[in-house]
Order: structure tokens, then C-alpha cells, then sequence
């Protein structure tokens, strides 16, 4: 049997780009992994083409059509009823009885699908409203925590994400010329954090409640069936990424108390510059004599950043070099420590498993005895 695949559409964001564009993240749950498709509008038009090309037929459910007074950029309600009816487009392909939508090249290519994974799935109606909830609420999912262990694994990497977003951004922040584009990255991957530390609250409060489940046999709920091992490496997961959330915020910090250093150093700068120049203009002599002094200096060679400072600018640009030192040799033995932690973890997870495999050896070997003795007696009897 062809392996099922659950569809959904739980969150959408606004693109970057000019012009601006809504872009509708595609959560897909195989049974052996789950991932995320991003597509826009524009993808599932022409999809939808190729599709009906293909099997000469209309899906099972029309695909939204598309607008010319309103825009899902700028309209909340029209891009969230867009959300909706997209879903709703690609569930019905997916548990139609009929499956030569599921078996064409265009659903693979669209979805990102293997072979194998293009056949019916059974309905997933409720684990997309609640994972779209969560999702997109996250004080739902407080009051309610999260005690399906399959839902808490996709919030997971949902909260994943939101921190390879800020890591993104804070990238982006630090190849960024100009105080306003520097502006606008630092505040989307402080938005991410933010985000991303709820996000984590959420996911230990739900562990909480999948540790109390396994530990009371008279539950017959789905989250009993989390083992002590499973529920300890999940653990490991979310302090790793508190660690690295952490990190991330760190980061943050640093590069805006360097943008407020520099931007310290070319105040002082801009303030010289402008006494030299109205010194200049009373007294010729004075400024020949200044700038024979500044060009006397013979402390090691000039660079293209020493040269137009003063001794007190050069100082000052010295301190600020070693702050940034200081705070890269920070940030590197925050990584290793972190790599050194995740080492012992992963250590300590394959002493367990060796450990579960030579009980698995033993119960073989004393099952085999036990199937050897049974043989014995089957012989005696015929």
C-alpha cells in the first residue's frame, strides 16, 4: 500500500519582494517525514493548467479565481478566504476516489512528491484546522496544549523555521549599506524570536502534558505511546533550540550596540571635520600646520580607515576593533560549547540504543531457546 500523504495550508506570509506577493507554505506529513512546499497564486494557476492538460479533466474542486480589485498583500480577509479555498483545491485532489489527478507528473512536480507518494490519502480535516491553529494562534495553544505527538513534532519545526528566518535576517542585516535596510532586517528577525521563544513555551508545556500522559498507564489516549527515550530526546530538541534562540538574540544585541558605536565614531567624526573646516577658512597656517602633524604620524603604516582620523579617532577605532573581536570569540565559543552539548547528547542517545539493542539480543536468543525446546517436545509427540 502506497504511503498516505496529509495536506494543508496553515500559514501564509508577504514576500520581501517589489512588488509585494503572498506566498502559501504547504505543509505535506508522510509517514516517514513531513515538509514544506512555498508557492504563490500565480504557481497554482499555471499548476492547475498542466494539471487539466494532463488528465483532460477538472479537478474535483475549482481553484479560486483570481481578483482585480482586491489584493491578499493588503486584504486580510480576502488572502485568509484565498488560504482557505487553496487548501480546500488541493485536499480534494488528494482524497478524491478518482486518482489520476494524484498519479499525474504535474501533483509530483507541484508537491515536490516521490513516486510512491502519489495516492489517496485518508481525510485530514482536523489535524489541519488544529495545526493551522496553533500555528497561526498561539495563545489557542495555550489554553489548550498540545498533546498529540505528531502535532507537537509539526509545531516543532514550525517554530524551527521562525528561527532560521531570524538567522536569515540577521545575515542579511550585516551585508545591509544603509541604516534603514539594517532597520528593517533587525526588526524582522527580533519579530522571529519573538515568535519563535512563544512558540517554544508552547512546545514545553506540551511536552509536560505528553510526559504526565506516559506516565499514567490508565490513559488510552495516542499520547501515551511516547516512550521515556522519546520523550528525553525530545527535550534535548527544545533545549538546543532555546540555546540556540538565545544565541540568535545575543547576536542581535551585539550588532546594535555596534551600529550604536559607529554611529557614535562618525558623529565625533563629522564634528572635527567641521571645526578643521571653519578653523581653516581664519587661519591658512594653522590648518597647513595641523595637517603636517596628522601626516607626520609614523606609529606603523596608515590604512585607508587611519588616515583621515586623528590619534583620539585612531584609539577609538582600536577599541572598537577589539569589542568586535571580543565579541566574535564569544560567539565561537558559544557555538562550540553548544556543538560540545549537542556531541554528549547524541553520545548519551546511542549508549541508550546500544544498551535497548542487547536486550533485543538477549530476548532473541532466549526466544530461540524457547523455540528449540518446543521443537523438542513437538518431536517427542509425533
Amino acid at each position: 500500500m502506497a504511503p498516505t500523504v496529509e495536506i494543508a495550508i496553515p500559514a501564509t506570509s508577504v514576500s520581501h519582494t517589489s512588488p509585494p506577493h503572498t506566498i502559501y507554505h504547504i505543509t505535506l506529513r508522510l509517514p516517514l517525514r513531513s515538509f514544506t512546499v512555498s508557492k504563490r497564486y500565480s504557481d497554482f494557476a499555471a499548476f492547475h493548467a498542466t494539471l487539466t492538460n494532463q488528465t483532460n479533466a477538472q479537478p474535483p474542486v475549482p481553484l479560486p479565481s483570481k481578483s482585480w480589485f482586491s489584493k491578499t498583500v493588503s486584504n486580510d480577509r480576502f488572502r485568509e478566504d484565498r488560504r482557505r479555498g487553496l487548501e480546500e483545491y488541493l485536499r480534494a485532489i488528494n482524497e478524491a476516489p478518482d486518482a489520476r489527478w494524484r498519479t499525474s507528473s504535474a501533483w509530483r512536480a507541484f508537491l515536490n512528491l516521490p513516486t510512491a507518494a502519489a495516492s489517496a490519502s485518508h481525510s485530514t480535516s482536523n489535524t489541519s484546522a488544529r495545526l493551522h491553529a496553533v500555528i497561526t494562534d498561539p495563545s489557542s495553544a495555550a489554553n489548550a496544549p498540545l498533546t498529540d505527538p505528531t502535532l507537537w513534532l509539526d509545531y516543532y519545526r514550525d517554530m524551527k523555521s521562525y528561527l532560521h528566518d531570524a538567522r536569515l535576517q540577521l545575515s542579511r542585516r550585516d551585508q545591509e549599506t544603509t541604516p534603514q535596510k539594517q532597520h528593517e532586517s533587525s526588526a524582522q528577525a527580533k519579530s522571529s524570536l519573538v515568535r519563535a521563544g512563544t512558540m517554544i513555551g508552547t512546545l514545553e508545556e506540551g511536552l509536560r502534558n505528553l510526559n504526565n500522559h506516559s506516565t499514567q498507564p490508565s490513559r488510552s489516549t495516542a499520547s501515551a505511546s511516547l516512550g521515556e527515550g522519546e520523550i528525553r530526546r525530545r527535550k534535548d530538541l527544545l533545549i538546543n533550540a532555546r540555546k540556540e534562540k538565545d544565541g540568535l538574540e545575543d547576536l542581535l544585541h551585539a550588532m546594535a550596540a555596534k551600529s550604536r558605536l559607529d554611529n557614535a565614531v562618525a558623529s565625533i567624526q563629522d564634528k572635527e571635520a567641521l571645526m578643521q573646516a571653519s578653523n581653516g577658512n581664519g587661519d591658512t597656517a594653522s590648518k597647513g600646520g595641523r595637517g603636517a602633524a596628522r601626516s607626520g604620524r609614523v606609529l606603523g603604516k596608515e590604512t585607508e580607515r587611519t588616515r583621515e582620523l586623528d590619534n583620539e579617532g585612531v584609539l577609538q577605532l582600536q577599541k572598537q576593533t577589539m569589542q568586535d573581536q571580543d565579541t566574535s570569540v564569544e560567539e565561537l565559543m558559544k557555538i562550540i560549547i553548544r556543538q560540545r552539548e549537542l556531541g554528549t547528547a547524541i553520545h548519551n542517545e546511542l549508549e541508550v540504543q546500544n544498551d535497548l539493542l542487547k536486550l533485543a539480543d538477549e530476548d532473541t536468543d532466549r526466544l530461540q531457546t524457547k523455540i528449540d525446546v518446543g521443537k523438542k517436545r513437538i518431536g517427542k509427540i509425533s
